[in-house]
């Protein structure tokens, strides 16, 4: 099958799309009412498509179709995602080529996943990975490093990318900043996912420590005798909101950890061979065969 995905296009590309899917059963499209952006669109793709391998590949054609036949020869050597490494890659050097470059450096610093093109959007995954997997924001291009935390086996093939031919590309100043907030997000997903209390119980302890130091400068000076009105009013301000931020964020870690318990319904480990049992309300995980 072949999922296609119209971001909220207004080129006429929905009509075309939809030409497609009637002439042909095994296309398949979903047309956005507007523009949500690229991780919406694979999350769509990965809902919609029905294959136990998903590949993935943006529109504009740089990266070739051809490859994916070697993609799939990789998965078949045991691992779970396989990501292109645009290894000549056809942009421009300083608008497209070292922005890219350090923003996969910081990217695997970060993360952990040694790749050298996480950008590449030609990848293949096994369905029980992406099934596990939750988008948002510009999330799509760490997905690696969300595969890694379910345990997915990953590497990445030399891919051919061609100088681009049609449109152009949506990348600016604006995106660079959206992507390095969701980097900070990931680093504390990737620490905190399973029980943010820990995230928080920290907060809540600098928080209470520093208080407290505050309060003991407070009674230092009315020990002494040599307390000011205008010092100990500041103090005591001080001392009250760390005080109370500090019970703020104990609090705000547990309901995290309750949202967190309540909300998540995939099994908590994904089994290698045979088939993992279903546990109260969790969602069905399957084989890596």
């Amino acid at each position: 099958e072949l999922v296609l995905v119209d971001d909220g296009s207004t080129d006429g590309s929905r009509e075309k799309l939809q030409e497609l899917a009637q002439r042909d059963r095994r296309v398949r499209v979903v047309l956005f009412r507007r523009n949500f952006g690229q991780s919406a669109a694979m999350a769509a793709g990965f809902e919609h498509a029905r294959g136990r391998v998903v590949v993935t590949m943006d529109g504009d054609l740089q990266n070739d179709p051809a490859d994916i036949p070697a993609l799939l020869e990789k998965l078949d050597e045991g691992y779970d995602v396989v990501s292109g490494w645009r290894k000549n890659r056809q942009d421009k050097l300083f608008v497209r080529k070292v922005p890219s470059w350090l923003a996969n450096r910081l990217i695997c610093s970060v993360t952990g996943v040694k790749l050298h093109d996480t950008g590449c959007s030609l990848k293949a995954y096994r369905r029980e990975i992406i099934d596990r997997i939750r988008l948002y924001g510009e999330l799509h291009r760490f997905i690696p490093a969300l595969a890694r935390i379910e345990g997915a086996r990953i590497t990445e093939l030399p891919v051919r990318h061609h100088p681009r031919r049609f449109g152009k590309s949506k990348y600016n100043i604006t995106r660079t900043y959206k992507v390095l907030m969701d980097l900070l997000t990931l680093n504390i997903f990737l620490k905190y996912e399973r029980n943010p209390l820990y995230f928080f119980g920290w907060l809540a302890i600098l928080s209470l420590v520093a208080g407290l130091v505050a309060f003991g400068g407070m009674a230092v000076q009315v020990w002494n005798g040599s307390a000011d009105p205008g010092v100990m009013n500041v103090l005591l301000t001080v001392t009250f909101v760390l005080l109370v931020s500090g019970v703020q964020f104990t609090l705000l870690g547990l309901v995290a950890k309750l949202i967190v318990a309540s909300g998540d319904r995939r099994l908590s480990y994904l089994v290698e061979t045979g088939r993992a049992s279903r546990g109260r309300g969790a969602l069905r995980a399957a084989s890596a065969t």
